[in-house]
């Protein structure tokens, strides 16, 4: 279809289901739905409304672009088996985009993702990524831009990357969801 690389990128690692469609640099189509729960459900409806949208097919993508967090572990979890089942599928390279790589920052800023409970997750130049009490951070902070311009910079983001190895949530801190206290069930043979 284009003669400039087709780079589909999406997100759902917050409460919101987010993707965009680039040609090379140019934004052909994008989108963003502010949404607590049914990601699951609208992620690939939202995907082929784009293509459709634009006339694009899906053997038309040259690269898949995808938010990784931090974020709500079962959205970043959505997003990411999304990319590697798509990529999988096309023959093409799934880029995984930090939160922190899609957020444009200005000169002393650091990009921030926010939290549960009055928190924020920083990257923190030449630290490993860390979850911070919001009231303790002296730095300006920069939070990612509304979901469908978040999308559009993760396509960016996943144009300029070289492929690597596939796609990977980054989880900064412990599920909230706790093991089951039920014993394990018994076998029988």
């Amino acid at each position: 279809m284009a003669s400039e690389p087709l780079i589909l990128a999406f997100d759902t690692s917050a409460a919101h289901c987010a993707a965009a469609l680039l040609s090379g640099d140019r934004v052909l189509a994008m989108r963003g739905e502010e949404m607590s729960r049914g990601q699951a459900e609208r992620l690939m409806p939202l995907l082929e409304e784009l293509l459709a949208e634009t006339g694009a097919e899906w053997a038309d993508l040259s690269r898949i672009g995808v938010g990784t967090g931090p974020g709500n572990f079962t959205g970043i979890r959505i997003s990411v088996s999304a990319a590697r089942g798509l990529a999988l599928a096309l023959e093409i390279p799934a880029i995984g985009v930090t939160s922190f790589e899609a957020t444009p920052v200005s000169a002393g800023h650091l990009p921030a993702v926010r939290a549960p409970r009055d928190q924020v997750y920083l990257a923190r130049p030449g630290e490993a990524p860390a979850l911070f009490a919001a009231a303790s951070v002296a730095e300006p902070l920069t939070f990612p831009p509304d979901p469908a311009d978040f999308a559009v910079e993760i396509a960016r983001v996943a144009a300029r990357k070289a492929p690597g190895d596939a796609p990977a949530p980054l989880y900064i801190r412990p599920a909230d969801a706790a093991p089951s206290r039920e014993a394990a069930p018994r076998i029988l043979s």
